[in-house]
């Protein structure tokens, strides 16, 4: 069963260059002038997967597809270090090789809807699964002791 998390009919994607350091992409530096298609983005939550699909508004055709396991944003979603609209997608094709692409969007507000919604989906994972596993003590985890303890003072 899936489930839309978020639709932002704007977006690029952009041709970028092999990582030169290990602190991370920064998009002036080599992003803004390799367009390579515009279109929107699509995250859809697939069981415990999410997906971030890349589709022309139009047709619904697939342009780039990236999946996202539980635990796993930081290796496959990556904010560049110096803007917070534009990402960088680890993407798979079939036969298991990566490639990476930029993701940018026009307004800084769709971008953190996107991440937010990335978010969302790793909190609502998080919450199956405690579901899923029932603890045995319940509550106990979730109450907290704010109460002072007996023959204790407060100074004020």
């Amino acid at each position: 069963m899936e489930h839309t998390l978020l639709v932002v009919r704007e977006v690029s994607a952009y041709k970028i260059p092999p990582r030169s350091t290990s602190g991370g992409y920064k998009w002036r530096e080599s992003l803004q002038s390799d367009k390579i298609w515009s279109g929107r983005v699509h995250v859809v939550l697939c069981g415990e997967r999410c997906e971030i699909r890349l589709e022309d508004p139009n047709s619904g055709e697939l342009f780039a597809d990236c999946f996202m396991n539980p635990g796993q944003r930081e290796a496959v979603v990556e904010s560049v270090l110096d803007s917070s609209r534009y990402f960088v997608l680890r993407i798979e094709d079939g036969s298991g090789k990566n490639a990476f692409i930029g993701l940018g969007f026009a307004e800084r507000n769709e971008a953190f809807d996107f991440n937010v919604a990335l978010l969302n989906q790793e909190k609502h994972v998080r919450r199956e699964n405690e579901e899923v596993g029932g603890d045995s003590d319940g509550d106990s985890q979730d109450h907290i002791d704010i109460h002072p303890a007996v023959n204790h003072r407060l100074k004020v």
